[in-house]
């Protein structure tokens, strides 16, 4: 599994194309030739970019759903709403499709923050709002999921 690291602002132009960061770009190398899959975020108003190989693995676990309850054919079927193949052209630009600007309400100014192996694109003043409203709780939540005291992984 790749991690990514980092956040970036860039700006999108009227078409929805946006500028990948060189430093990013150069961290998306690999999986530059396969492709990606752009997709709306489960829990919060941005994208999520999967690089192919990335998308490939969670797919392999959503396949092992049983679809013939309806709940998880429900959940295969909102998960997928909306996904898109998308690459990366050879200016570096990734181009943003009008019904995944209007999910995320992506407008000028963009933020790419890396999620350990994806990336998410949000609309700056989104990202801006989501992090601040974590804040309060992020001492919180740190310590109950990085916190517990039966692991020796050393992370302090």
């Amino acid at each position: 599994m790749k991690s990514f690291i980092g956040t970036y602002e860039c700006k999108a132009d009227s078409k929805g194309r946006l500028m990948i960061p060189g430093v990013l770009k150069k961290q998306m190398s690999s999986a530059l030739q396969d492709g990606f899959v752009l997709k709306r975020a489960v829990f919060q108003p941005c994208l999520e970019l999967y690089p192919m190989a990335e998308w490939n693995v969670l797919m392999a676990k959503v396949n092992k759903l049983n679809r013939f309850k309806k709940k998880n054919n429900d959940f295969i079927r909102r998960f997928t709403a909306g996904v898109k193949m998308v690459e990366v052209d050879s200016a570096g630009r990734l181009l943003i499709p009008k019904d995944l600007i209007s999910f995320s309400g992506i407008s000028k100014n963009v933020v790419l923050a890396s999620a350990v192996n994806i990336i998410e694109i949000w609309d700056k003043d989104k990202y801006e709002t989501a992090i601040d409203d974590a804040t309060s709780d992020f001492a919180e939540l740190a310590e109950e999921v990085m916190g517990q005291d039966d692991t020796d992984d050393g992370l302090s």
